[in-house]
């Protein structure tokens, strides 16, 4: 079992691989799907069989046709129960689906149900891991907005090392934990204690193969609501705070809480060039229009934001002093907003490795450059009175729903 420790050092026997959007990123992961010899192991927030998504059901269903375990988990909020035909054919195949935390009659009514499911996670034979910010959802398709124009811009990394086996033995425990919660409620008391000791015990039990010799160094980050409830938020303050030369984040719903906004606005203050790539889509109003009161302090302190416009930006990626050795990056699940640094399960992974640096901040710097609108401070100070009244609106609503919670932010 993964201990605090493990999650914060970041060991050296690694090798990250960046994909970027669905067309890098299912190819990838539906080969290794294929290659799988015994177990895969699979969290989403989306599972969107529209287009390509379907792609990487049918990969869930040969494998397990071929004997392979294979565990599904998606989130009730995200995903919820899997359209038909597509659900039946899946479990007739022999792929196990779980449900995180199904809405239920009220819905989000109760603020317990404001606890989501937002990692994605995918352990292959105990030996390979896929972690990030994509969704399996079809780049060119949205379920709110429809088809397309251009893909929505996200990350993924596929990894071989020792943090492979940390995750894998983290979303067994979740595994036998929900098995447990479920048999509990239908009164199988024996089944559920067994599965309590089933997760107690996790560990993946198939084939482990490391990295092989010196590699990158690197680190899984993990955010739930008991042990570690901050630590992706604590890595990115510490990655901040040390910045010398260059701060990149591109960040899809990027509400920052008080710690956050002044490290950053500090970093700009001692002459770090902070860029931010923003969403500069309309998706969803509360993320929408939550994010832009925070806008006016960090523009007065210097900080360059830029929102994409070619299509919906879904990225949770950060690049900080890629072109020196104290290079730093991190490619996940995790938003920079309340949603994701205060409830929600996230996953993150953290490379201290130069070259896979610069890949990702070249690619930043081409969206920037091709598709960020630099955003104007005097621009931002004329916006029209009904945007600033409904950004407050959501800004006030936001925070109102935190109190209820009982967090502050």
């Amino acid at each position: 079992m993964a201990t605090p420790a493990r999650q914060t050092k970041t060991a050296t026997d690694h090798h990250i691989q960046l994909l970027q959007g669905t067309q890098e990123f299912f190819p990838a992961l539906i080969a290794d799907m294929d290659a799988a010899l015994s177990d895969i192991q699979f969290e989403t927030y989306i599972f969107d069989c529209t287009g390509s998504g379907g792609l990487v059901a049918e990969a869930l269903m040969r494998a397990a046709g071929r004997g392979v375990r294979v565990h599904l988990v998606v989130d009730g909020l995200g995903t919820g129960r899997l359209p038909e035909p597509w659900r039946s054919r899946m479990m007739a195949a022999g792929v196990r689906i779980q449900v995180y935390a199904p809405l239920g009659p009220l819905g989000l009514l109760l603020p317990t149900r404001w606890r989501r499911l937002h990692r994605k996670l995918c352990v292959i034979d105990g030996c390979v891991l896929f972690c990030g910010g994509i969704n399996v959802l079809d780049d060119f398709h949205d379920p709110n907005h429809g088809e397309l124009a251009a893909p929505r811009f996200d990350f993924a990394v596929r990894a071989v090392g020792s943090l492979v086996q940390q995750a894998g033995d983290t979303m067994e425990q979740l595994w036998w934990r929900m098995r447990a919660v479920r048999d509990v409620r239908h009164r199988r008391l024996s089944l559920a204690l067994a599965d309590l000791r089933a997760a107690s015990a996790a560990r993946v039990s198939a084939r482990w193969a490391g990295a092989g010799g010196r590699g990158m160094r690197a680190a899984l980050l993990l955010r739930d609501n008991l042990r570690h409830r901050t630590r992706i938020e604590r890595a990115y303050l510490r990655a901040i705070a040390q910045a010398r030369r260059e701060i990149i984040i591109a960040n899809a719903y990027f509400v920052p809480g008080g710690k956050l906004r002044r490290a950053l606005m500090l970093a700009a203050r001692r002459g770090v060039r902070v860029r931010l790539l923003l969403q500069g889509r309309y998706e969803y109003f509360m993320q929408y229009h939550a994010a832009r009161p925070v806008y006016g302090a960090l523009l007065a302190a210097g900080v360059e934001i830029y929102e994409y416009e070619p299509s919906f930006l879904h990225a949770k990626v950060a690049v900080i002093d890629a072109q020196s050795r104290r290079a730093w990056a991190t490619v996940g699940s995790s938003n920079l907003d309340p949603l994701s640094l205060l409830l929600a399960r996230e996953a993150n992974v953290v490379v201290r490795d130069a070259s896979f640096a610069q890949e990702l901040r070249q690619r930043l710097v081409r969206a920037m450059k091709n598709g960020g609108r630099p955003l104007d401070p005097h621009e931002y100070a004329a916006r029209p009175w009904r945007a600033r009244v409904l950004d407050r609106i959501a800004f006030a609503t936001m925070r109102a729903a935190l109190w209820v919670t009982g967090n502050r932010y």
